[in-house]
């Protein structure tokens, strides 16, 4: 049977996950996995011929490969890992509290080594940015003279949030002094990252079907609905410095680390497992006869017992 036939459909991983090819590879040959054994070499003709974002798990790969099992495929991957066709990594995509941690396994047709690995999966930094020229100042002129309007003052997004909440649900409309009485309880709200939606949603869920002093209602859900305080996040990195949003797995045990601390693919202890230490004990060779001799005595002793 051959290595590319994938039949049922092979299963793709969600958006974003599974198989991701290394950039700038030579044309795939006949001779690409010839140095490597058998199995290896089956294995990892299967997974050349995997679409991007396929799969990777363990159980998938065993479950098309009729010729391994999970533990043989498990060992393959290993072996694959040392040989530098590939390196399984967590990936931390998104800004700010959208990130979330996406696993892939990152496949070379070429070996590589670890130093291109390394480079290859360390983000490098991000370039300042080129300062904009300032453009010409443009003459003013002086405006014509324009009737007095009424000017609006500025307000705060928690006095602006009260102010709509009667336009969402008109039992809790508040008037300009109820807002005014109620921005610092609900500016402890957006001091804990929520927006004006979230408490507007908050202030307006469940009302009772009549509500007699909206403004009272209000200042009593500020009270007791306001959310937990989160934890502070980092002091963003200053300009032209990265982040490093990518961590390596070992390919063995799924450690996390990062990729210089994972040569091979692999983690200290899947690298140098510990022998095994178990001490057999050896008899002595006069120890052994006495022992022999003592048996014999105690034969004896028996087959005198009446």
């Amino acid at each position: 049977m051959s290595a590319s036939a994938v039949s049922p459909p092979y299963p793709m991983a969600r958006p974003g996950y599974g198989k991701r090819s290394v950039p700038e590879q030579p044309s795939p040959s006949a001779a690409d996995f010839d140095p490597l054994p058998l199995r290896e070499r089956y294995v990892a003709a299967f997974i050349e011929r995997l679409p991007e974002g396929a799969t990777m798990s363990v159980k998938a790969l065993a479950k098309q490969i009729p010729l391994y099992g999970q533990q043989a495929v498990s060992s393959a991957l290993t072996a694959l890992s040392v040989a530098g066709h590939l390196r399984r990594v967590r990936c931390a995509v998104g800004a700010g509290d959208q990130v979330r941690w996406v696993f892939r396994t990152y496949w070379s047709r070429t070996a590589h080594d670890n130093e291109w690995w390394t480079n290859h999966l360390t983000p490098e930094p991000a370039p300042a940015p080129e300062p904009a020229p300032e453009p010409a100042p443009v003459p003013v002129r002086e405006p014509a003279h324009q009737p007095a309007r009424d000017t609006v003052p500025a307000h705060t997004p928690a006095y602006l949030a009260l102010a709509g909440i009667g336009r969402a649900d008109a039992r809790l409309a508040l008037s300009a002094a109820d807002c005014t009485a109620l921005e610092a309880l609900a500016e402890r709200w957006f001091a804990r990252g929520v927006d004006a939606d979230y408490l507007t949603r908050a202030l307006t869920a469940g009302l009772p079907a009549r509500v007699d002093s909206p403004v009272g209602f209000v200042r009593r859900r500020l009270h007791d609905k306001i959310p937990p305080a989160l934890p502070t996040t980092p002091t963003p990195p200053p300009a032209g410095i990265s982040v490093r949003r990518v961590m390596m797995e070992c390919t063995e045990c799924g450690t996390p680390g990062h990729p210089e601390a994972l040569p091979d693919g692999l983690c200290h202890p899947c690298r140098h497992p510990e022998p095994d230490t178990t001490d057999t004990q050896v008899t002595p060779p006069a120890e052994a006869e006495r022992d022999v001799t003592q048996r014999v005595a105690g034969l004896r002793d028996l087959l005198k017992a009446p």
